[in-house]
């Protein structure tokens, strides 16, 4: 079915009796060409644009649960591509013009909303750094703005300007920068594999990888054994464990994430907004909720759940930026798992099993670079060559030294 506000329109003069469900529910097959295990945003791009960009078929996405139900479902929804090194600035750029015209792309209305991301500085040396990250944007094409005090007064007039401990000195503002509904992106994805024959399969846990002479024929399921010829992995929080299967053992961490989403307000917030200060970053959905994150929890786990101190944390920052959010109610929190690398970035590449490729390691950056890590994944899987933009994103790097440290903070993946 294809989706218009012209369908829209004759189902409600019909009394929407012509629906179709969005993808089919289908029995897994004994073999593919191809699996993905994870049925996330990552999963789901990768084999929808295998499908549709790289021709390929019998494809299957495995997830343990329900499609979208990970960190893709779990996220603070912003895009953006303000990065400085050159290992990460055309990969998020590559991305960014993805979901500028992802909606038209897959026939779904994922409600890419580019209102801008503003990070705000506090100090001189955090302006001279805004200023040399916006030249490294500009220089690779991309958009950005640096505003001064009163720029970003008019912008956000509702910012603790002048009683603040860390008075605000201005921002870096990518005005392309946004935000997207995170569960619609997966929705999408889902459908438009479906539609080019992927087969979609929920309740499906992958338990074990039969390895034959250095070479993957297939997983082993909560559902039987499924065979293929190659396997790409992308299950975000829970890479260590599904590659512990192949013997791999993985230079990263998983670790809490949590969000946080207030009662719904009438329009206040024009776009993102990052503190400079703390770790705290804001925007409003849709609806008008106040959508709004900080730190990890600091400690290994895999529970969807985190704990009393960084929601502690978290307000404390978000009454420190912007004092009238104490009025707004709290309406829930949940948590996503991330897999933090040893250098904030990610991992794109082939693994030393033949047949069997890897896409992890995201930590805070997963949910903007859905569209590219999608193509790039899908470009390894069907060429065996990198895409251009995901190049440095390979496990040798840090075997060769050739971290990609775009916060500087080393090997410390609960700084990250």
């Amino acid at each position: 079915m294809h989706y218009s506000g012209f369908r829209v329109l004759k189902e409600a003069l019909t009394g929407h009796k012509g629906w179709t469900p969005a993808w089919r529910t289908p029995e897994p097959q004994k073999a593919y060409d191809i699996i993905i295990v994870g049925g996330g945003g990552h999963g789901l791009a990768t084999a929808y644009y295998l499908a549709k960009e790289f021709k390929q078929s019998r494809i299957a996405v495995l997830e343990k649960g329900y499609l979208g139900g990970g960190n893709v479902g779990r996220n603070t929804t912003i895009i953006r591509s303000n990065y400085l090194l050159d290992g990460n600035e055309p990969f998020y750029e590559f991305s960014m013009k993805l979901w500028e015209g992802l909606e038209q792309d897959f026939n779904y209305n994922a409600m890419v909303s580019q209102r801008g991301v503003l990070n705000l500085c506090h100090t001189d040396a955090q302006r001279d750094a805004f200023t040399r990250r916006g030249n490294g944007m500009r220089l690779n094409g991309v958009d950005a703005v640096l505003l001064d005090r009163e720029g970003v007064r008019q912008m956000a007039p509702f910012l603790n300007f002048d009683s603040a401990r860390f008075p605000i000195k201005g921002g870096l503002l990518q005005p392309r920068g946004g935000t997207v509904r995170h569960d619609a992106v997966a929705w999408g994805y889902a459908r438009g594999a479906d539609s080019r024959g992927v087969d979609l399969i929920q309740n499906c846990e992958v338990t074990g990888m039969r390895i034959e002479n250095g070479r993957i024929t297939g997983v082993e399921t909560s559902r039987g054994f499924i065979g293929a010829k190659k396997v790409g992995v992308a299950v975000a929080g829970s890479s260590s464990r599904v590659m512990s299967h192949a013997g791999m053992r993985l230079p990263m961490e998983s670790h809490v994430l949590q969000a946080f989403v207030s009662e719904g307000l009438k329009p206040v917030i024009p776009g993102v907004i990052t503190y400079g200060a703390g770790h705290f970053y804001v925007s409003q959905s849709d609806k008008g909720g106040l959508v709004f994150g900080g730190d990890i929890d600091g400690y290994n786990s895999y529970a969807q759940r985190g704990g009393l101190p960084v929601v502690e944390d978290v307000c404390e920052g978000g009454m420190s930026l912007m004092p009238m959010i104490g009025r707004a109610r709290l309406l829930r929190i949940w948590g996503g798992i991330m897999d933090m690398s040893m250098d904030g970035s990610p991992i794109i590449d082939k693994t030393p099993v033949d047949g069997l490729y890897f896409n992890g390691g995201w930590c805070y950056g997963g949910f903007k670079a859905t569209p590219a890590s999608g193509w790039s994944f899908a470009h390894l899987l069907a060429t065996d060559r990198p895409h251009e933009t995901a190049k440095a994103y390979r496990f040798d790097r840090f075997e060769k030294g050739l971290m990609i440290d775009e916060k500087g903070m080393g090997a410390q993946p609960n700084l990250h």
